[in-house]
């Protein structure tokens, strides 16, 4: 039986992206519309965002990771290098990173090269998370076959008793990536589904700007 989703209809109206109006740099555009949402109350987690990998078995594979910093060279998460992900980026660092905002309608799509953070970076960000966070990135083989939950749960316990009154320290498997970007397209909702979709390459040492057809 066909489950047909042909009237779920939404007329796209709230904003336009007009090439005269947007910075030349497409960070200061991300840097606009990440704050704009982070306005709205009725966002949770703005800083969501569709990771993309190549997979070892060679198909494309998506999750949803957080962003967790950004900058002019990029933008970085951080995850158990050993994972799938992990592994992944291992074997081909090309990844694609996607934003979307549905209270606004918009979009924003990222293609670049993973590079691992410093040693020093992700030791920072391990030891600003909950204590919580940092004993579960010892109890968790990411990615890998567990036998229940109950053994997750009794690693756990394990390892409150072991750290109890003690630092954590940062497993050497984990640690953060930033993708430094290549490409950039922007998609803003438009009436009729005539969107905006504003494109930027890498160019030497800036980038070029197009516009591309809905």
């Amino acid at each position: 039986m066909k489950n047909k989703l042909h009237d779920y209809r939404k007329l796209y109206q709230k904003h336009e992206l007009l090439e005269e109006e947007i910075p030349q740099d497409p960070f200061d555009l991300f840097h606009v519309w990440i704050r704009e949402t982070e306005s709205n109350k009725e966002v949770d987690e703005v800083n969501t965002m569709h990771l993309s990998t190549i997979g070892l078995d060679g198909f494309p594979m998506t999750r949803v990771v957080l962003l967790k910093e950004y900058d002019n060279e990029g933008f970085v998460f951080y995850t158990n290098y050993e994972s799938e992900k992990g592994r992944s980026i291992a074997k081909s660092p090309k990844v694609c990173l996607s934003f979307f905002w549905p209270t606004s309608e918009r979009q924003v799509m990222v293609k670049g090269i993973a590079e691992k953070t410093s040693k020093e970076e992700s030791e920072a960000y391990f030891h600003s998370r909950p204590r919580g966070s940092q004993l579960g990135a010892w109890a968790s083989q990411q990615s890998s076959v567990i036998p229940s939950r109950e053994y997750l749960q009794k690693k756990l316990e394990l390892l409150e008793q072991e750290y109890s009154g003690k630092d954590i320290p940062k497993p050497v498997y984990w640690g953060g990536y930033k993708v430094i970007p290549s490409e950039f397209e922007f998609w803003q909702g438009r009436p009729n589904r005539l969107h905006d979709r504003i494109y930027y390459s890498k160019e030497n040492e800036g980038w070029k700007m197009d516009r591309l057809a809905p």
